[in-house]
C-alpha cells in the first residue's frame, strides 16, 4: 500500500459496514444494527487518524508496555480484532519467514504472536505497530514500543531514540529483533537506521538493499525513505 493505503483501506471498510448497517436497520434485524454501527464508527475514526496529514497513532491507546488500556480494547475491539485477525491469515498464506537475519546479532521480521516466531538468543525487541499487543512471547523481552500505524513511518526523532535504544543493547552483547505486523515496512525504516548507526551499512539505501537481498518481499515507500532522508541529515548521531 501507499501513503494513503491505510487510509483508503479503512474508509472503504467504513462506507461497507454503514452501508451494512442501514441495510439490516431497515430490514428490521435490529440486534446487530448497533454492533455494524460501532465497527463503522472505529473504522471512520481509524482513517481519520491514520491519514498522513493527521497521523495520530496515540488514538488506539498503546501503552509503552505494549499493552492496550481497558477502554481502548473496548472502543476499537472491532479493529483490533480485525486486524489480528488479518495478520495471522496473511502470515498462514505466505509462507515467510517471520524472521530474517540481517546482519550479526541484528533481526526483522513480522509480529511475534508465539516464542517460535522470536530470533535465538533473548533478543531485545522493538516493536514498531500501534495496532497489535506485546505478547507473551516477548513478555521477558527487553522491549521498547515505537507506535506506528501500518503504511507510515516513525517521526526522525523516533527513529533516533530506536537506534540509541538497540545500540546500548548491542553493547550489552544482547540481539535485536525490530518488527512490524510483517517485517516489511516500519521495522525496515528502522533497521535501516541502525545497521548505519551500528556501521555495518554505509547509508540507507545500502541498508536497505542489504535487507532486501536477506527478505525479498519488504516494500518501503516514499514516506519511510523521506523519514530515513530526514534523520540522515539531522539526527544520525556520530558511530
Amino acid at each position: 500500500m501507499g501513503e494513503v493505503g491505510l487510509s483508503t483501506l479503512i474508509g472503504l471498510k467504513a462506507a461497507v459496514l454503514f452501508s451494512a448497517f442501514l441495510l439490516a436497520r431497515n430490514s428490521g434485524v435490529a440486534p446487530i444494527s448497533p454492533i455494524l454501527l460501532h465497527a463503522s464508527l472505529v473504522s471512520f475514526l481509524v482513517a481519520v487518524a491514520s491519514h498522513p496529514s493527521i497521523n495520530l497513532p496515540l488514538l488506539l491507546g498503546k501503552r509503552a508496555d505494549g499493552s492496550f488500556p481497558i477502554w481502548s480494547a473496548a472502543l476499537f475491539a472491532p479493529y483490533l480484532a480485525f486486524i489480528r485477525l488479518f495478520v495471522v491469515l496473511r502470515r498462514m498464506r505466505s509462507g515467510e519467514p517471520a524472521y530474517t537475519q540481517v546482519s550479526e546479532g541484528l533481526y526483522v521480521g513480522a509480529w511475534p504472536s508465539s516464542t517460535s516466531h522470536l530470533p535465538p538468543g533473548d533478543p531485545a525487541v522493538v516493536d514498531c505497530t500501534c495496532e497489535l499487543p506485546r505478547t507473551a512471547a516477548t513478555s521477558q523481552n527487553a522491549y521498547l514500543c515505537v507506535a506506528t500505524w501500518d503504511t507510515r513511518a516513525p517521526l526522525p526523532a523516533e527513529i533516533a531514540s530506536a537506534v540509541r535504544w538497540a545500540r546500548r543493547q548491542r553493547a550489552q552483547s544482547k540481539p535485536v529483533f525490530v518488527h512490524c505486523a510483517f517485517g516489511h515496512g516500519r521495522s525496515v525504516c528502522v533497521m535501516c537506521a541502525l545497521l548505519v548507526a551500528l556501521g555495518r551499512a554505509e547509508d540507507w539505501k545500502a541498508a536497505e538493499k542489504m535487507i532486501k537481498e536477506r527478505r525479498p518481499f519488504i516494500r518501503m515507500n516514499s514516506l519511510h525513505r523521506r523519514r530515513l532522508e530526514q534523520w540522515s541529515k539531522h539526527l544520525v548521531s556520530p558511530r
